[in-house]
């Protein structure tokens, strides 16, 4: 990464536009430009965000945002590949205990799983919609039996 940081930073300067600028431009904080240009990868919790930062960056200094998203995904493969088996095992390991544990003691996201007020809430709402049904349909039975009451009495008068 930080071969890629410094050909940013190079072409930045040798085109005489200052860090400042960049970042107005291209409406991107500066100190993202700046993790950018440091190799900083740890302060970007997202990495489809830093490509997408990378290739805006890259053709705003008129490089070839392929080649870069290319030697970024080059430095990302070699970079993973190094993560020692050990700790691919223990992660493994991890989430299966995690599997097998009571489902209330388990460590969910609050954003991918769903929780026991979610279930009730949709109860709720069946059971109201459920409700409002049946009382239209009474309702609408009502009024047509009124409807052909008042049919029959017009009609045996007339």
């Amino acid at each position: 990464m930080d071969d890629i940081g410094n050909l940013l930073r190079e072409s930045r300067e040798s085109q005489g536009v200052s860090i400042e600028e960049a970042s107005e431009d291209l409406d991107i904080k500066k100190i993202v430009l700046e993790n950018i240009e440091d190799g900083n990868i740890g302060s970007f919790k997202d990495i489809f965000l830093l490509k997408d930062y990378l290739t805006k960056y890259a053709k705003y200094l008129g490089l070839d945002d392929k080649k870069v998203i290319d030697n970024f995904n080059d430095y990302l493969f070699e970079y993973t590949s190094k993560i020692p088996l050990d700790e691919i095992e223990k992660a493994i390991e991890d989430k299966k205990k995690d599997e097998n544990r009571n489902p209330e003691e388990r460590i969910v996201s609050p954003y991918t799983s769903p929780t026991k007020r979610d279930s009730k809430v949709k109860i709720v709402i069946i059971v109201a919609l459920i409700i409002i049904a049946t009382l239209v349909a009474i309702f609408m039975v009502s009024k047509f039996s009124v409807n052909s009451r008042t049919a029959n009495i017009v009609s045996y008068n007339g």
